[in-house]
């Protein structure tokens, strides 16, 4: 039998524990074979709260998970797979119609997966601000400067911020835990 990956609905914010919770109940009823794998796509994400570096893990599809499991030649889930996941506390249902789910495309599988694999290697810097907004500069050499964000490179972590120095508007180029919204 071929697998085919589906998403289900499940409770925003209790992703994780659902898993488990599907996962426990496949175990019990001795169903690995037929649902293979349950994954809740997450993303690193580093950021600075109350002067710190931290790295937080998001979902990046709140309220859904995605499921692998066999199906048959008409893309049909087996009957105890489907009574099992269905019956599973915190989980709605499966995209698609109700008397037949509807299974991910092989190219969406692709990207989702290569995507989860990335973000689990590096986390991605999440910047508080975007172009336009006016910030106060926290530390170094321009400290309580005030000025406005001109751009943002979050691949290398650095804002270019204008402030004006002597009456004249001058760019400066700051890391972006050093710069605070006003």
């Amino acid at each position: 039998m071929a697998k085919k990956w589906f998403v289900l609905r499940v409770q925003t914010g209790r992703e994780n524990s659902v898993k488990e919770s599907l996962l426990k109940r496949v175990e019990a009823h001795k169903l690995q074979d037929i649902v293979s794998r349950v994954i809740v796509p997450c993303e690193r994400v580093s950021e600075i709260r109350g002067g710190k570096k931290r790295v937080s893990e998001r979902k990046i599809y709140p309220g859904y998970i995605m499921v692998e499991t066999e199906v048959d030649q008409t893309s049909r889930i087996p009957e105890e797979a489907w009574f099992i996941v269905r019956e599973t506390p915190g989980i709605g249902d499966f995209l698609g119609s109700r008397t037949a789910p509807v299974p991910m495309k092989d190219h969406e599988v692709e990207k989702l997966l290569a995507d989860v694999e990335r973000r689990e290697v590096a986390p991605q810097i999440r910047v508080g601000f975007k172009r336009g907004d006016s910030v106060r500069i926290k530390e170094g050499p321009f400290e309580n400067f005030d000025g406005y964000v001109e751009d943002i490179n979050p691949a290398k972590g650095l804002v270019k911020v204008v402030v004006t120095i002597f009456g004249r508007a001058t760019p400066v180029e700051l890391e972006y835990w050093l710069v605070e919204q006003v």
